[in-house]
């Protein structure tokens, strides 16, 4: 989906709006005020009601990979605010009654129908033990968009979230289910060849991907693995 093509729908408004004039605000924060209101894929995940514009690089990830399916179980690693938990909920169809979609975040998650939601970091073995016992079993597809906080040194903010990638796919080899699939992001620095690598022992396709909804300037792509082949 293009959402610069609703652009001219009605109610819509013009992209090339200019951030109002604050005093006391840094051009840091003018600069990312500016990049927003510029934003199309901002624009229409409001429009959507989705929770952020993140939500359009997992609908164009599935739109390429086909990985959420009706009645697969999902878990969203660093699913806050939703957005991923949104698109997942559509594509497979989870209930509220016997949600097939969970996610958990060190942020408190607003409530969101069809999902089982837990907060606390993913990084304690206690919290992975807790969701374990959640999942009563394997899953599908295994989704990480989790990036550590930002440092503003590149080889830094890479190899953060690389650690992160790390323990999300050491978490989904334990869970997934023969031929299952794994997504994670990461930042372009050079350990993720490394990271391929150990994908490809684990699964039959792995592919790199950088949706369009990901900035042009932003170093942030995202690893699809599909296959997985249980040992």
């Amino acid at each position: 989906m293009n959402p610069q093509k609703s652009t001219t729908s009605k109610g819509s408004r013009p992209l090339k709006t200019r951030a109002l004039k604050k005093k006391n605000l840094k051009n840091s924060s003018k600069q990312w005020l500016q990049r927003q209101l510029n934003d199309p894929y901002v624009f229409e995940s409001q429009r959507q009601g989705l929770r952020s514009r993140s939500s359009f690089k997992l609908k164009q990830i599935d739109e390429n990979f086909k990985i959420l399916k009706p009645n697969a179980r999902v878990v969203d690693l660093g699913a806050a605010p939703g957005g991923w938990l949104q698109i997942a909920v559509m594509k497979t169809q989870s209930k509220s009654e016997n949600p097939s979609v969970i996610g958990i975040d060190l942020l408190e998650i607003e409530p969101l129908k069809g999902t089982k939601l837990i907060q606390g970091d993913f990084l304690d073995k206690a919290v992975q033990e807790s969701l374990l016992d959640i999942l009563k079993g394997p899953v599908d597809v295994v989704l990480s968009d989790m990036a550590a906080n930002t440092t503003g040194h590149a080889t830094t903010d890479h190899l953060r979230t690389l650690m992160l990638a790390e323990e999300a796919l050491q978490f989904a080899l334990n869970v997934l289910k023969p031929g299952g699939t794994f997504v994670s992001k990461f930042f372009q620095g050079g350990g993720e060849k490394d990271f391929m690598t150990t994908l490809k022992k684990h699964f039959r396709q792995v592919k790199f991907f950088k949706p369009d909804a990901s900035r042009k300037e932003s170093s942030e792509m995202y690893l699809v693995a599909q296959g997985f082949r249980k040992e």
